[in-house]
């Protein structure tokens, strides 16, 4: 058993006091509880921006149902072509004159009743050309590397990603843009958005890292980190995630605050990040899942995280390469298919809908488009389809956001495992994912499916209260908590053994281990105690009942508004999606049907679900009444197209 050093104590002070400075604080009323009309990302390519163009996109989006649009500056059309070495004129990064074009859009969007979310930087990760070398992310081993950012805004003129462990160094540049972005008055509220983690994770490093973990772990990070990914390195590897965890949660953290003490909400991805989820995203004010570059259910990890901590809304940035990365099928991309994939998100708790998205063009044009995206625009193959298939995702969305997720089991996200295990096998990685700590195939276990799983964390657990049997935190009320994990803390152990010994259900599918090197010489004497609590059992405690019952339970996601209960039962297509989702793959000519029973404030309502093609249902119950509600959207039949032969995926590893 090492020696503990006073740095953690501080540590968890300090996070304890941000997350219950994020959690007690009212909700924001956002944008999207006033509306649930789809947003888009809307690219904006290095060029001169004019007002007439502006306009007319927006109108153009207003008309085509959409609430709002998700400003992202990238770079010039001909950075596609190398010999291209031509300036192409544009209002400079952050100067006055691209303050000026940015304060006119937001001014006529709202004008026109369209929000305008703004994208707190250019391109992906966080950085430009004005962060220095010695304020850019590194990674260990390599004293003269530096992530650079070359394809921005400011192309051909490259920088340097911002280090986001070190909040001497983003912090400047959280000031500097917060002084560029125009904030003007406006009718519909504001928020500015962090993309998914698009910073090279590997070794990453920081000039204080090696101090830092010293103090907290008592021993040098330095020797193992050659082969820190090796398995034999698993407690070394797990102590290097925990302060790599900390540092990250803390750049949430001020992301958020310099946003709300200028008056702007949050809104963003932690989606790759490679720290606790559930409470990075419980930093945020929207948190946001994305896909299909993550599969729909990673969604349900934001969504879990916003009934914890209290937030109304979840966004998602949806229909990213869906048929495949870089570009399948671009214009060519099929209404039914998107579908499926937004009512697998639905079921995995989403309730607001951002586009990916809509390229800024010439008035009278559309023959701009970015490639990594669905196509939205005049020309594109969903143009007819878009305004009726906009206002069913709105319809959906709204109902989706009234009251708050209704689960009845938590189920705990098992973090120690996967910053335990390192890298996954090359069969799951893609060229933008190799690590098991981002969590992509992470589900919930398949006994629960007639129940309400939702995930918890350990930070949500301490923070947890018990009332007669009921566990609650935020805005859930847990009957039981379901754990299957290799690897747990003790002070989960712990808490686990004091939530037990307090008659509330533990379902411990396995004892588990201490993750780390930090060990207790009572872990596996609490793990035994715990285990025989007569309130721990291996299994489903028969008094436990389920939700739904019946012979092909279907997926579904809850929302209860009062005593009134929504149930969302996506397509039976749309379950477990995988990326890429296949060109015509919701092509659906069968009704299927299941009779099943809802147990619900001590009442039973049989109902029979009948998919007709490409339908999903939505069911009410309130007053002892169950009423199925009409969300009908009928697409056009999609065409199939197979894969060429031999065909080799562009996204996978070699």
């Amino acid at each position: 058993m090492r020696k503990t050093s006073i740095l953690p104590v501080i540590l968890v002070l300090l996070f304890s006091i941000q997350i219950n400075s994020s959690c007690s604080r009212k909700t924001p009323e956002v944008p999207f509880l006033k509306s649930s009309k789809p947003y888009t990302r809307y690219w904006w390519f290095a060029s001169t921006i004019k007002k007439e163009d502006v306009k007319f996109n927006l109108d153009w989006l207003k008309a085509n149902g959409f609430g709002g649009v998700e400003i992202a500056w990238i770079y010039p059309l001909n950075r596609f072509n190398i010999k291209d070495t031509t300036y192409t004129p544009r209002q400079e990064w952050l100067s006055p004159e691209w303050s000026s074009i940015v304060d006119y859009t937001i001014r006529y969007a709202d004008s026109i009743g369209l929000g305008c979310d703004l994208t707190f930087g250019t391109l992906w990760p966080f950085g430009d050309s004005y962060v220095t070398f010695d304020q850019a992310t590194q990674h260990y081993g390599d004293k003269s590397w530096r992530q650079e950012i070359t394809r921005s805004w400011q192309h051909p003129k490259s920088g340097y990603v911002i280090d986001h462990l070190t909040p001497g160094n983003y912090l400047p540049y959280f000031q500097r843009l917060i002084k560029a972005f125009p904030r003007p008055k406006t009718v519909i509220g504001q928020s500015y958005f962090i993309d998914s983690w698009e910073v090279e994770t590997e070794k990453l490093w920081s000039e204080s890292f090696a101090d830092d973990f010293t103090r907290k772990f008592g021993y040098d990070i330095s020797p193992y980190m050659d082969s820190i990914y090796n398995p034999v390195n698993s407690p070394h590897l797990y102590d290097y995630m925990t302060l790599i965890s900390w540092k990250v949660l803390d750049f949430y953290y001020k992301f958020d605050s310099t946003l709300n003490s200028a008056g702007i909400l949050s809104r963003g991805q932690v989606s790759g990040a490679p720290c606790d989820l559930i409470s990075g995203y419980s930093l945020l004010d929207i948190p946001e899942g994305e896909s299909m570059l993550f599969e729909p259910e990673f969604c349900a990890i934001p969504a879990s995280s916003a009934l914890l901590s209290g937030k109304k809304s979840v966004s998602s940035e949806t229909f990213t390469c869906i048929y495949g990365w870089p570009r399948d099928y671009i214009r060519q991309e099929q209404t039914a298919d998107l579908k499926l994939v937004a009512d697998a998100l639905f079921a995995n708790g989403i309730n607001q809908v951002i586009w990916h998205g809509k390229a800024h063009n010439p008035k009278g044009y559309d023959t701009v488009n970015f490639y990594a995206t669905t196509h939205i625009g005049s020309s594109g193959s969903l143009a007819e389809e878009i305004p009726s298939f906009n206002k069913y995702l709105e319809e959906v969305s709204a109902t989706m956001k009234k009251g708050n997720t209704w689960s009845d089991i938590a189920v705990y996200l098992p973090t120690e495992d996967a910053w335990t295990k390192g890298k996954m096998p090359r069969e799951k990685q893609f060229i933008w994912s190799w690590g098991y700590y981002e969590m992509r195939y992470t589900y919930f276990p398949d006994e629960l499916k007639g129940y309400n799983p939702t995930w918890i964390n350990g930070l949500f657990l301490e923070k947890s209260t018990l009332e007669n049997g009921v566990l609650k935190v935020g805005d859930a009320d847990y009957k039981a908590l379901y754990v299957d994990a290799d690897y747990l803390e003790y002070k989960v152990v712990k808490r686990l053994s004091e939530l037990a010994a307090s008659n509330f259900k533990i379902i411990l599918k396995k004892d588990p281990k201490e993750p780390g090197t930090m060990l207790h010489q009572d872990y596996s004497q609490l793990v035994a105690g715990l285990r025989k609590s007569e309130n721990v059992s291996a299994v489903l405690p028969d008094n436990l009942t389920p939700f739904i019952m019946g012979s092909n339970v279907p997926r579904h996601w809850c929302r209860k508004d009062g005593e009134t209960l929504y149930v969302f039962f996506p397509n039976p297509k749309s379950g477990r999606l995988k990326f890429p989702v296949e060109y015509g793959q919701s092509l659906d000519t069968v009704i299927r049907k299941a009779d099943i029973t809802l147990n619900y404030k001590g009442k039973s309502y049989g109902a029979e679900l009948v998919f007709e093609p490409y339908q999903s249902l939505l069911y009410k119950i309130d007053n002892g009444k169950i009423e199925k509600l009409d969300i009908v959207f009928i697409p056009k039949s999609p065409v199939v197209k197979e894969r060429a032969m031999g065909y080799e995926a562009p996204w996978l590893v070699k």
